[in-house]
C-alpha cells in the first residue's frame, strides 16, 4: 500500500467544535431560505385572517347583535396594529409569489432570482411607507 493510498483510507481526524456545527447545519441562512420561510408564515397568516373573516361574517346571519359585538371587539389599537401586519403579509406574500413564478416558468429565473427577491423588498418597502402613514393617520385619528 502506498502513502497515498493509506492516508485516503485513514480514518478522519477529530473535528472542532465549529466544523462539527457546519456540517450538521442544513440550512445556511440564504435569502432564498428565508423568502421561503416568510412566504409559508405570511401564507398561514393570510389563511386564518380568511378564515376569522368568514366566521365573523357568518355570524351576521345567525345574530346580528352578536356580529355588532363582535365587530365592536375589532376597533382597538392592537387590532388596528393586525390589520398593517396583515396589509404587510398579503403584499409580501403576493410580490413573493410573482417572484417564485417568474422562477419556476421564466427560461432565466433561477439565474436572477436573488435580484428578483431585492426588487420584492423595494417594492414591498416603497408600498408600505404610504401604508403604514395612512393606517398610521386612520389609528391616530381614532384612538387619540
Amino acid at each position: 500500500m502506498t502513502a497515498t493510498s493509506a492516508d485516503a483510507t485513514a480514518a478522519p481526524g477529530p473535528r472542532s467544535d465549529a466544523t462539527r456545527f457546519r456540517r450538521q447545519s442544513l440550512y445556511k441562512g440564504d435569502p432564498g431560505m428565508w423568502a421561503f420561510a416568510l412566504h409559508r408564515i405570511t401564507g398561514a397568516t393570510i389563511f386564518f385572517f380568511l378564515f376569522v373573516h368568514v366566521l365573523d361574517t357568518a355570524l351576521v346571519r345567525v345574530s346580528p347583535e352578536a356580529y355588532t359585538e363582535v365587530i365592536a371587539t375589532y376597533k382597538t389599537p392592537l387590532v388596528g396594529l393586525m390589520e398593517l401586519g396583515l396589509v404587510a403579509a398579503v403584499l409580501f406574500h403576493g410580490l413573493n409569489g410573482v417572484r417564485l413564478i417568474l422562477i419556476d416558468f421564466w427560461w432565466q429565473g433561477t439565474r436572477w432570482h436573488r435580484q428578483m427577491l431585492v426588487a420584492v423588498g423595494a417594492i414591498w418597502l416603497v408600498v408600505m411607507v404610504p401604508v403604514v402613514v395612512r393606517i398610521g393617520m386612520h389609528m391616530v385619528e381614532r384612538f387619540l
